[in-house]
């Protein structure tokens, strides 16, 4: 799964907004199904969100196309129709996995 621009996009542009109401405290992350703790993102010192679709099927790259801030994809590069839109889950990602991004500088690890 990924997700793909439908127009271009410039620099500084906000790709998405995140829907930051589904908070969890990070004491209860436990009881998240394993499969959703992958999409958590730090909120605050006591909470994270749980990231909802679109943006939690925004796919790491390690030569990415967008970054988050303030709960926002916003693009650092241009970005045409058709591209996927990727993140660098290294700026929060809470846990750790082997990339396989393909580009040629990929890190191998993140998080």
């Amino acid at each position: 799964m990924g997700v793909f621009a439908l127009r271009s996009f410039q620099p500084g542009d906000v790709v998405l907004r995140w829907d930051v109401s589904h908070l969890i405290r990070k004491a209860d992350t436990s009881q998240l199904p394993e499969t959703e703790r992958h999409y958590t993102h730090p909120f605050d010192n006591d909470r994270l969100v749980l990231v909802q679709p679109p943006e939690r099927f925004v796919n790491h790259s390690c030569d990415n196309n967008t970054e988050v801030r303030d709960f926002s994809d916003v693009a650092i590069r241009d970005i045409h129709p058709g591209e996927e839109l990727t993140s660098n889950y290294s700026d929060g990602a809470g846990f750790q996995f082997i990339c396989a991004c393909g580009f040629e500088n990929c890190r191998g690890k993140v998080g």
